[in-house]
């Protein structure tokens, strides 16, 4: 049986509030349990999208407490997110994060009923790192033929392990000081997994048939070139994408985490997965898969 926590978050507990979360253990493959924090609460008025969101650290921190903030936007947005404990690099590299998500994917699918409604549907969601896992998980559900997605959501997604991007070099992080370059070098622990389209979803030749994508990015964000390059290769390959740059100074993708400073970007954040979330709940549910 699940158990009621609260944890504050800088928003909440600035208006001496806290957010409650349940807790959750997800059965893995294998017989392991993994942690998992869910989020928000079913709607009264008919099925609730369901949300499985990877919170940010390169790869190499954060975990679903530190990914508190985005994942309780996104509840606040009209879903219930379960937000995972993905397993870490260097200890677990690739791909071992990607699998556990996959896995985490089928649960929340088979476990809708209860989370959501029976017509509630899957969508995924990411931030920095976070974000590839998202998109690795979308590719990977769709060569494997489930679970069936409503949409996935990129924020800041972390795309290129080049790390050459104009947006990166704006950033003024030499490579020595670059904690993506750390968390690359830790996730792709052989040289061939940079070519493997799960660990870098980004040069992935085959992107059609993919859910409809929410990217969203910031003028400041480091991550802003990557993200918005994957944005223009997925509507290439004829997938509904909707994609924003929010031009007010986030501090993303670093602002994210429980703590850090959060000035006026939550609600221009809330605002676009609000109407996503609710356009992928309207729309016609995705085809069904009753297989365990």
């Amino acid at each position: 049986m699940s158990a009621i926590k609260t944890s504050p978050t800088s928003s909440s507990a600035a208006a001496g509030k806290a957010a409650a979360w349940t807790e959750e253990k997800i059965p893995l493959p294998g017989g392991e349990l993994l942690s998992a924090r869910i989020h928000g609460r079913r709607l009264d008025d008919g099925a609730t999208p369901l949300v499985l969101h990877f919170h940010g650290g390169a790869f190499v921190g954060g975990s679903a407490e530190s990914g508190a903030p985005v994942a309780q936007l996104l509840a606040q947005a009209g879903s219930v997110v379960v937000s995972i404990d993905y397993p870490l690099a260097p200890a677990h590299p690739f791909p071992a994060a990607a699998e556990v998500g996959y896995s985490a994917a089928l649960w929340l699918h088979r476990n809708r009923r209860r989370l959501g409604g029976a017509e509630a549907v899957v969508l995924l969601a990411g931030d920095e790192a976070g974000g590839n896992l998202a998109a690795a998980v979308a590719l990977m559900a769709r060569d494997r033929q489930r679970p069936p997605l409503g949409g996935q959501i990129l924020l800041s997604p972390m795309l290129d392990p080049c790390l050459g991007t104009a947006s990166l070099r704006e950033a003024e992080l030499g490579t020595r000081d670059c904690p993506w370059a750390r968390g690359w070098k830790s996730y792709l622990a052989q040289v061939a997994d940079a070519g493997h389209p799960y660990a870098v979803p980004a040069i992935s030749m085959r992107l059609a048939q993919l859910a409809p994508t929410l990217v969203v990015t910031a003028r400041d964000d480091p991550m802003r070139d990557e993200a918005l390059a994957f944005g223009a290769k997925l509507r290439d390959a004829g997938v509904a994408v909707e994609q924003a740059v929010i031009e007010s100074s986030t501090g993303w993708p670093l602002s994210y985490a429980q703590g850090a400073p959060q000035p006026d970007w939550p609600q221009a954040l809330r605002d676009r997965l609000q109407r996503f979330i609710s356009a992928r709940r309207l729309a016609p549910s995705p085809g069904r898969d009753s297989r365990p």
